[in-house]
């Protein structure tokens, strides 16, 4: 050591080290370099005997207990120092100070109560550096220390969260795209970090992922050897839920790389443990971009066709299986199968741009067909102590999306499941189940398990709206207690859906759906609606909920179904306490008067000089939706008009008659179609027949003009009468 060379600040002993060491190769030394850096009288000493403990620390035959000593005898102190020490003594490397403070970290980092502390977490930044700094072969070991600190970190509660804020993850991004000395496991470390923290990590930093995702789709394109199918396995880390994976252009490149790695998979003969990681990839490329990443034309038109037919014969050759533990080691696989299967499906019925041409159609929903009659003959297998498998609801999950459309096949099968369906989906609704526990194949995050719980009736419910219009399958699930389970999954989707106002959200949607199979179990099966208890509760949410959904313009299908709905079930639970004149039953009618008296305007027609009847500007882009509720609602708006006294008052204080009086005529003749005359008629002689006061009103407006003029002799007969 040079003379005179001083560190750059004393270093104090914290205190006594026991003089009993562990037993073993260099026991001795370490005790004796202990007792130096105890009693050291210059850092000279210190920096020796440090020297001496660094070596010890390297050979790595260090127990915890010992570890622990050399903690205790150094601290966090000296390290720190070494580390921001610029002074290197003459004839010494200039990383000296640093890969001996590292060396240390390392070591304390052994101990995972010293991995999470603040100044180990603190060091992230200097940790990176060392990754990325340019290579120097002498300073290896520094690398392979900065990576042991960074393992030992994400181990820690606090660690994932510290390395993303703090560079580490864009540091080993880097470190594996340059690929340089210990480049792989950095890709191990950004393994583990996405592992526990992938959308952060996303969120955080997508430009620096996507270069790794760059890279290794050009490694899977390359690879002609095992290395492609372990890829299969890595890739789909790294593959994003959001950013849309498609909508970046390095994200398009690396889609079209991972394509063709498919591509040549797929081809080819394969046994399982070569195809299954491939259709888990293709599986979490569906999760991220749809059918997109498969390119249109001939080639892509195969490729996918051949991707849901394998997917298909997979799902048989397991679910078919007698033996349960062989269906036990493949739900992973099966489960990416159903991702591949539900693109399939959505591919069949599109009606424009479909990578699919009829006779591919034909034949992959003849072969799903196949498909779902093992999930079916699965899902008849389970057993109540199974209903928590996450692999169950994943089954019905994808056995919901198919009975949302294909309503004809499998009937007899699917009516035989329904009791099933029915109470496990119930189960689950009343006990509720973690969101994490969903299933997924390795790697896929669906975009719903992060918010939701085990959900089968959202699933569910397209299909059950199918079925509740055909009278076998409608009496299984009244049989089964569907309806009141319904009932009170429309007043929990409420609460969701007002707790998360804004956007259109999953429960919406579920709301329009329950709605669909309320009004088929209404016109169905109405001695029901006055025999279930749930009906009057439901009744009583209509009431309240819709004066304060309708006017959110956002809502307007909702509302729309929401209104029909409750004109319907009013007429079958007319003597039910909650309509007779209450406060909220006079708001839901004004409410309903404004939703169906608001739909339609007068506007210039271009083919003449005059108006033309037409639908308002706010209800325009909902109308292909709310037609047939508008339409609905009026006959049953005209059926509740006798029924109510009080009825007709609410249309006069709306001014709704003189309103329509003046739209009929203001605007042409042609330009309202017969449907829609006949939909104004019924209402209006309702009205007239049960309140003198409209009648006035109509006729003081020229009513007995117009109505002539529309052919509307019903309501001409009601006017001309004294």
């Amino acid at each position: 050591m040079a003379a005179g060379f001083r560190l750059p600040s004393p270093i104090q002993p914290r205190g006594a080290v026991p003089v009993a060491m562990d037993k073993g190769h260099g026991a001795g030394t370490l005790k004796k370099c202990l007792e130096v850096l105890r009693d050291a009288r210059n850092d000279s000493e210190q920096l020796a005997a440090l020297l001496l403990v660094t070596k010890a620390v390297r050979a790595g035959e260090l127990d915890s207990k010992t570890r622990r000593q050399i903690f205790d005898a150094i601290g966090f102190t000296f390290p720190n120092r070494l580390l921001s020490s610029r002074q290197t003594p003459p004839g010494c490397p200039e990383h000296t100070f640093m890969a001996l403070g590292l060396t240390l970290l390392a070591c304390f980092c052994t101990e995972p109560e010293l991995a999470g502390h603040s100044q180990i977490l603190n060091k992230i930044p200097t940790f990176g550096d060392v990754l990325l700094a340019p290579f120097n072969p002498d300073c290896t070991s520094m690398v392979d220390d900065a990576y042991q600190c960074l393992t030992a970190v994400l181990a820690t509660p606090r660690g994932p969260k510290e390395m993303v804020t703090k560079g580490a993850l864009s540091a080993l991004c880097q470190a594996y795209v340059n690929g340089g000395y210990g480049s792989e496991r950095a890709l191990e470390l950004l393994l583990g970090l996405l592992a526990v923290s992938e959308v952060r990590c996303w969120q955080r930093d997508a430009p620096h992922l996507l270069a790794v995702l760059n890279k290794l789709s050009e490694r899977f394109v390359e690879a002609e050897d095992a290395t492609k199918f372990e890829l299969c396995q890595l890739l789909p880390r790294f593959i994003p839920l959001s950013p849309p994976l498609a909508e970046v252009s390095r994200g398009s490149e690396c889609i079209h790389q991972l394509y063709r790695g498919l591509a040549d998979i797929l081809g080819s003969k394969l046994s399982h443990w070569q195809r299954d990681p491939a259709l888990k990839l293709a599986a979490s490329l569906v999760q991220a971009c749809g059918s997109e990443w498969i390119p249109a034309g001939s080639a892509g038109s195969k490729f996918l066709a051949l991707l849901v037919n394998l997917a298909c014969v997979e799902v048989r050759l397991t679910l078919e299986e007698p033996d349960p533990m062989e269906v036990e080691g493949k739900k992973e696989v099966v489960t990416a199968c159903y991702v591949l299967i539900e693109m399939g499906i959505q591919e069949c019925l599109k009606e424009e741009e479909s990578l699919l041409d009829e006779a591919q159609r034909m034949q992959l929903m003849r072969i799903m067909e196949e498909a779902f009659g093992a999930v079916v003959f699965y899902l008849r297998q389970v057993k109540e102590e199974e209903l928590q498998d996450p692999f169950v609801f994943a089954s019905v999950r994808i056995l919901g999306a198919w009975m949302a459309e294909e309503t004809s096949s499998l009937k007899q099968e699917i009516c035989e499941l329904l009791p099933f369906l029915v109470r496990y989906a119930k189960k689950l609704f009343k006990e509720g189940g973690p969101a994490e526990n969903l299933p997924q194949a390795s790697g896929l995050v669906s975009s719903d398990s992060s918010i939701l719980t085990q959900d089968a009736l959202r699933f569910l419910l397209p299909g059950f709206c199918h079925l509740t219009a055909e009278d076998r399958p409608r009496d299984i699930l009244i049989s089964e207690g569907a309806p009141a389970l319904l009932c009170d999954y429309f007043l929990h989707q409420w609460e969701v859906l007002t707790s998360q106002p804004g956007s259109l959200t999953s429960a919406e949607m579920s709301l329009q759906t329950l709605c669909g199979i309320f009004l088929n179990l209404v016109v169905t099966a109405p001695d029901l609606i006055r025999q279930e208890k749930a009906f009057s509760s439901l009744m009583d949410k209509l009431l309240k909920s819709l004066p304060s959904l309708l006017p959110q313009k956002d809502h307007l299908v909702l509302a729309a179904n929401i209104a029909t709905l409750g004109l319907m079930m009013a007429r079958i639970l007319s003597s039910s306490a909650v309509l007779q004149k209450t406060g909220p039953a006079k708001e839901f009618f004004r409410a309903t008067i404004r939703f169906l008296s608001q739909a339609h305007t007068a506007q210039a027609d271009p083919g003449s000089h005059g108006l033309s009847l037409a639908i308002s500007p706010a209800y325009m882009s909902a109308w292909d939706d709310i037609r047939e509720l508008w339409f609905l609602g009026m006959q049953a708006l005209a059926s509740c008009v006798p029924l109510f006294p009080w009825l007709p008052h609410a249309v006069l204080q709306a001014q709704w008659l003189e309103e329509l009086s003046e739209l009929l005529r203001r605007v042409t003749a042609a330009s309202v179609d017969f449907e829609l005359i006949a939909a104004f008629q019924g209402v209006l002689v309702e009205l007239v027949r049960a309140s003198e006061p409209c009648r006035a009103v109509i006729l003081s407006h020229h009513g007995e003009e117009w109505a002539n003029l529309y052919g509307m002799a019903a309501l001409e007969q009601c006017l001309s009468k004294q």
